[in-house]
């Protein structure tokens, strides 16, 4: 399904049920998508029951549609805690409304104050393309088990990316819906935000790469979030943490001669330009690498007036 971003689509999957079909994520709330959806509904699948909607985390472009789809459809949601109520979150006009804490939040690690106003606002513009919740959903945890059809998944849980971002693997026919963890050719976004300013979530995402190559063998295959499927899932983990381990030798390295803001390391890390929206989650990734980096001692917090800038120890 269209994304309007340069991340131009998610994969939905739809996972034979008893009697009809079950789906796996939802797309952005907006016209195009709510319109795609109709064509599909009234069209290819026309007749068909849905059974019931999962969606594996929080983010927009998976849980978008969501309460409009079970309000449609009259099928209930089942997702983790972390993400129902993470969807919730995002659904409260009061929390949505208030972009000052991002813009001291940015302002604080460099930005200036123009352009944390910007990003505070344009930037945050993804985050409102959701419908509005159900008003409850059935739970999935880790390590419970979840038959769709003739289909038994285990339920596995990571974060990082996400808060419990669900994950499914069916032992019978090896195959392993990854969600947004493990992706063909790109990285995750892993993001620090104004609510948690000292989060670690690319160790958090690190633990949960080791999580599933102890869980899911390398031969299964992947059906991401986001791109095409694959085989070789515990290479591309070990691909993914190398990613990582090369962004923070970069700032090891630019932190080295003098202190440097988050905001410095942005273009350390992504080159080009990037609009409003790219550096909300360019500016939270690098953070990510910065707390990390901070947690295991090979950074040091300094304060430059109002300002919080990173050393190399």
């Amino acid at each position: 399904m269209s994304l309007p971003f340069r991340l131009n689509h998610v994969n939905i999957y739809f996972i034979e049920d008893d009697g009809g079909w079950a789906i796996v994520d939802t797309g952005i709330s907006n016209s195009e998508s709510r319109a795609a959806w109709q064509a599909l509904l009234e069209g290819p699948m026309a007749g068909q029951k849905i059974t019931r909607v999962i969606v594996t985390h929080h983010h927009p472009d998976h849980i978008g549609n969501a309460g409009w789809l079970c309000e449609t459809l009259g099928v209930e949601l089942l997702t983790s805690a972390g993400s129902f109520l993470s969807f919730l979150s995002l659904t409260n006009p009061s929390a949505s409304a208030k972009a000052d804490p991002y813009t001291h939040f940015y302002a604080r690690h460099g930005m200036s104050t123009e352009g944390a106003k910007l990003v505070s606002t344009l930037g945050h513009g993804y985050l409102r393309m959701v419908s509005m919740p159900p008003d409850s959903y059935h739970r999935l945890y880790q390590g419970m088990d979840l038959r769709i059809g003739s289909r038994q998944f285990k339920v596995l849980t990571g974060d990082g990316h996400s808060l419990e971002q669900v994950m499914l693997y069916d032992p019978s026919d090896n195959l392993f819906l990854a969600a947004d963890q493990v992706i063909e050719r790109i990285s995750p976004n892993i993001s620090v935000f104004a609510s948690e300013p000292a989060a670690d979530p690319l160790g958090l995402y690190l633990k949960s790469l080791e999580q599933i190559s102890d869980t899911v063998p390398e031969d299964a295959l992947v059906l991401s979030g986001h791109h095409r499927p694959f085989y070789g899932l515990h290479q591309r983990r070990a691909e993914l943490a190398q990613h990582h381990a090369e962004r923070c030798d970069m700032i090891a390295n630019a932190c080295g001669p003098a202190p440097q803001s988050v905001n410095d390391l942005v273009p350390v890390l992504f080159k080009g330009k990037l609009d409003a929206h790219e550096v909300s989650f360019a500016f939270s990734e690098a953070l990510a690498h910065a707390n990390y980096m901070a947690a295991k001692g090979d950074l040091n917090w300094v304060e430059e007036g109002e300002r919080l800038k990173l050393i190399r120890t």
